[in-house]
């Protein structure tokens, strides 16, 4: 599993915690369902910057979902 899959793995998983849909997260961070799904899906590769965002919508540390 490369860091893209381990990442997003992580997104959904706290996505879930919170019970929110991916079009939930998508519309707190401002961006596209599609591309959470992507994310979600290992397909995308996130900047820096997306994955604060991320990691603050979903009230954790940004290290919480690059973490093994």
């Amino acid at each position: 599993m490369n860091i893209c899959q381990k990442f997003g793995m992580k997104v959904r998983e706290n996505r879930e915690r919170l019970k929110w849909s991916q079009e939930d997260l998508a519309e707190h961070c401002g961006l596209h369902r599609t591309y959470i799904s992507g994310i979600e899906r290992g397909k995308r590769n996130p900047t820096l910057q997306i994955v604060g965002c991320i990691a603050t919508c979903l009230e954790v540390k940004p290290e919480e979902l690059l973490k093994d």
